[in-house]
């Protein structure tokens, strides 16, 4: 799937299944909400603290999309292309970065 494809795809279940879009704000709040959860996870996985029983059955990967998820929504509900964002954002790292993390070697 494109990202255009999920733009569409999420704009479509929230008119339909989820009646209507959360205010901008509220979005921006459930976003913070996803990324912790997602660092809680980070942290118990990769960092040195350990599972909580409320952890168990959490998986990195629905955890990101949900973070995807309401980008997406805060994306359509301003207006955001996020395929010409992205590529947009990647024409600014190739000319500003592009030598930028060269001294760094290989953990």
């Amino acid at each position: 799937m494109t990202l255009q494809e999920a733009q569409q795809k999420v704009d479509e279940w929230i008119k339909t299944t989820g009646v209507r879009y959360f205010s901008e704000l509220t979005n921006m709040a459930i976003l913070t909400e996803e990324v912790g959860e997602v660092a809680r996870l980070m942290s118990r996985m990769y960092g040195e603290q350990s599972f909580k029983e409320s952890d168990k059955g959490k998986e990195l990967n629905d955890e990101l999309a949900d973070v995807l998820w309401v980008l997406i929504c805060i994306a359509n509900q301003t207006g955001v292309d996020l395929t010409d964002a992205l590529q947009k954002n990647f024409d600014k790292k190739s000319s500003r970065d592009k030598d930028r993390h060269q001294h760094l070697s290989e953990p």
